[in-house]
């Protein structure tokens, strides 16, 4: 069985989907498709930079779906490889999970680029900026992660963002919180923490605004019918029904991203093959969680050609 996966935020660099336009009418038609939806020249943006600016959340989130989608796209339409009939399910790494649901045909192009422009801007506004932070703890497993966060909360939010896989957990939280956490890395055993060039704490209570308006947005722009089954971030287990994945994008917005946790499912449900698009940034991740599952990460034309002969 296989699996499509998609990336999240992070992922983006300045350049990104400048060879897949150059190379393919299908790419350049979504990129033009989501400037369109989104009224603005998001693709120059990605194109050319500045970078501070494509960083911004409400730009990163729909440049790298867009991205993640034009793949697809010249997967289907010039590699002859249609997702529905090549994979039993799809994921992504928390904005990751809207390009998901993008290519299971849950929600349009358009609508997908101006939800997570709406996410991208809630989630960017739920918070004062430097009231929030997020670290990646290196060498910690979950238990070790837990308990660090508690300890470090003393009163304030500092909980597990990212279980991304065994040897890498995010804390996010209040920034007090985080910098504790980060000074006592050495006494839970963990080896390092790296705070990360983020403007908010994603993935943890104090997102609760941004979750109130998704919950608007997904009021007005509900997911229809799956055509790939989804594992959602927030369980780590199999959605297919669109008022489930309603709800648990909404619980995104505050809950925890249990990468690690979806790629054992996923082994477990009798995935052999998991193939990432726009990037190589969740493969290391399920090649730690999941050794068994082999890998195969797709971006360029290059990749996209060996790709459509491997399936």
């Amino acid at each position: 069985m296989r699996a499509f996966v998609f990336p999240g935020q992070g992922s983006q660099k300045v350049g990104m989907g400048r060879e897949l336009a150059e190379a393919s009418a299908a790419a350049r038609e979504v990129f033009e498709e989501v400037d369109e939806a989104l009224g603005q020249n998001l693709f120059q943006l990605m194109q050319d930079g500045p970078e501070d600016e494509l960083t911004l959340t409400e730009n990163a989130q729909p440049a790298i779906m867009a991205h993640t989608i034009a793949v697809l796209r010249v997967l289907s339409q010039e590699g002859g490889i249609a997702l529905a009939e090549k994979a039993d399910f799809v994921a992504g790494h928390s904005l990751g999970e809207y390009s998901a649901l993008c290519a299971a045909g849950a929600f349009s192009l358009a609508d997908t680029a101006r939800l997570l422009k709406a996410r991208g801007r809630a989630m960017q506004g739920a918070v004062p900026v430097g009231v929030g932070a997020m670290a990646a703890l290196l060498g910690a497993d979950i238990d070790k992660a837990s308990a660090l966060a508690a300890a470090a909360a003393q009163g304030e939010v500092c909980t597990v963002a990212n279980d991304n896989d065994p040897s890498q957990v995010v804390l996010s939280g209040h920034a007090d919180a985080i910098a504790r956490a980060a000074a006592m890395v050495k006494d839970f055993g963990v080896r390092r923490a790296m705070l990360l060039p983020v403007s908010a704490p994603f993935h943890c209570p104090l997102m609760q605004p941004a979750a109130d308006a998704m919950a608007e947005a997904l009021d007005r722009t509900p997911p229809g019918v799956l055509r790939v089954a989804l594992f959602a971030n927030v369980t780590a287990a199999l959605a297919t029904d669109p008022g489930e994945v309603k709800r648990l994008l909404v619980a995104q917005v505050t809950g925890r991203v249990r990468w690690r946790e979806t790629a054992i499912a996923m082994q477990a449900a009798g995935v052999g093959h998991v193939v990432e698009l726009g990037a190589r940034v969740l493969a290391p991740m399920i090649a730690r969680s999941a050794p068994g599952i082999a890998v195969t990460s797709a971006a360029t034309m290059d990749d996209i050609e060996a790709l459509a002969k491997e399936l």
